[in-house]
C-alpha cells in the first residue's frame, strides 16, 4: 500500500529513522539523561548555521512554532520598548496580535499579501518613531510562499540600532539566514518543518548580548525565555518537556547533518519544487508569485477555472497526498504545496501523475 504523504507546511512525512526514535525508553525530564539529550539538541541547533555558543544560545520549548514566536516577542521587547511588526501575510498579522495582546507598544507596517515588504514605509516608521527598539518580520510567509528579503531590511535596522526579531518557523534549516550580518536578537523556529522532526517542540535562537540588553521583560510564566535559558544552561528545565519529541528532534538533526546540512536541504527542496512547478505549469496552473520571490519550502498556485479546492484535495488524498488550502480571502482561489519530509523520486513522479489525472481537461 502506498504511503500517504504530507505536502502541507508541517508536520512532515517522517523518515523511518526519526519515527524509530519515538520508541526510545521513557525518560524523566529531571534526570541526567534528559539533560544530556537537551544539551545535544541545543548544540546541534546552533550548528545548523554554524553559530558560536558564546554569542548565541538555543532555547528549547514544548509547543508549536507559534509558541516560540510568542515567547520571542514577549521575552525580548523591553517594557519601555517599541515594536514595529511587518505584515504581508497571516503570520505577520498574527505577530501583531500577539504583541498587542501582551501589552507591547506596537506599530504595524502592512502590505498586501501578494506584495513584498515596503522598505520605504519601514524607514518612514522608524524615522517617525525613533524610540523603536525592535522590528519583527516573517522570513518565509507561508500565506503565499513568499521569502521576504532580509538583507536590505537588516541594513536599515542596523543603521538605526534596531534589533530584528525573526519568525523563521518555516525557513530555519532550509533557507539562508545570515546571523552574522543581520542584527538578529532572536529567531523563532520549530522542529516539525525543515528539520523533519515531530510537532510539539520549538525553539528560539537568542543573541546573548542583545537578549541581555532587553532586560528580560517576560510577560508570561510558561513562555519566559530567560527562565528557560537560565535553567537549561544549568542542565535543567523549568517545565515538563516533550521527551519523545526531543528524541525525534535529536535524531532529525543527526539525519540533517548526515545529509549535508542546510545547503543540501535547500538544494533538495529547490529541485523538488522545480519539478512540481514544471508539472503544474505544463497543466496551465501557475504560481501566484514569481518563482524568484518564493521560498524553496512552499509555494502557492492558482486553482484552475472550475476547479474547487475541496475537489482537488479529495482527489489527491485518494491518491496518497495531502495538500493545503489557501487562507482568508485567498481560500477560494489557491492551493499550496510543500515538499519537505521523507519523499522519494518515485513519490514525486506519482504526485506528477496525480496532478495530470486530476487537472487535465478534455
Amino acid at each position: 500500500m502506498s504511503r500517504t504523504l504530507l505536502l502541507n507546511p508541517g508536520p512532515v512525512t517522517l523518515s523511518p529513522r526519526v519515527r524509530e526514535a519515538l520508541l526510545r525508553p521513557d525518560l524523566c525530564h529531571r534526570e541526567i539523561e534528559f539533560s544530556s539529550l537537551q544539551g545535544a539538541i541545543c548544540a546541534a541547533l546552533l550548528k545548523v548555521y554554524d553559530l558560536d555558543a558564546t554569542t548565541w544560545a538555543a532555547v528549547l520549548l514544548t509547543g508549536s512554532g507559534t509558541a516560540a514566536v510568542e515567547a520571542m516577542l514577549t521575552s525580548t521587547v523591553p517594557r519601555s520598548g517599541r515594536l514595529l511588526v511587518l505584515e504581508n501575510g497571516v503570520y505577520g498579522e498574527r505577530m501583531s496580535m500577539m504583541a498587542e495582546r501582551a501589552g507591547i507598544t506596537t506599530a504595524r507596517c502592512a502590505t498586501s499579501w501578494e506584495s513584498s515588504l515596503r522598505l520605504a514605509a519601514v524607514e518612514a516608521q522608524l524615522e517617525a518613531f525613533p524610540d523603536t527598539t525592535h522590528v519583527a518580520v516573517v522570513h518565509h510567509e507561508t500565506t503565499t510562499g513568499r521569502l521576504n528579503d532580509l538583507h536590505a531590511l537588516g541594513a536599515l535596522c542596523a543603521a538605526r540600532g534596531v534589533d530584528l526579531l525573526l519568525d523563521a518557523v518555516s525557513s530555519f534549516g532550509a533557507e539562508n539566514i545570515d546571523f552574522r550580518a543581520l542584527p538578529i536578537a532572536a529567531c523563532a523556529a520549530t522542529a516539525n518543518k525543515c528539520l523533519h522532526g515531530v510537532p510539539g517542540v520549538s525553539f528560539v535562537i537568542l543573541n546573548r548580548q542583545r537578549f541581555a540588553r532587553s532586560g528580560t521583560p517576560a510577560r508570561s510564566v510558561y513562555l519566559d525565555l530567560d527562565t528557560y535559558l537560565t535553567q537549561q544552561e544549568r542542565g535543567g528545565t523549568p517545565f515538563t518537556q516533550s521527551v519523545q519529541g526531543f528524541y525525534a528532534l535529536n535524531e532529525a538533526l543527526a539525519e540533517f547533518a548526515d545529509a549535508g546540512g542546510q545547503a543540501a536541504r535547500q538544494q533538495l527542496y529547490r529541485a523538488r519544487m522545480r519539478q512540481a512547478r514544471a508539472t503544474l505549469s505544463g497543466l496551465g496552473v501557475e504560481g501566484i508569485l514569481p518563482e524568484a520571490d518564493c521560498s524553496c519550502v512552499l509555494q502557492a498556485f492558482r486553482l484552475p477555472a472550475g476547479q474547487g479546492y475541496e475537489e482537488l484535495h479529495a482527489g489527491l488524498k485518494a491518491r496518497g497526498f495531502v495538500i493545503y488550502a489557501g487562507q482568508g480571502r485567498l481560500a477560494a482561489d489557491i492551493f499550496r504545496i510543500s515538499l519537505m519530509g521523507d519523499l522519494t523520486t518515485e513519490d514525486l513522479a506519482r504526485l506528477a501523475q496525480a496532478f495530470r489525472e486530476l487537472l487535465t481537461r478534455d
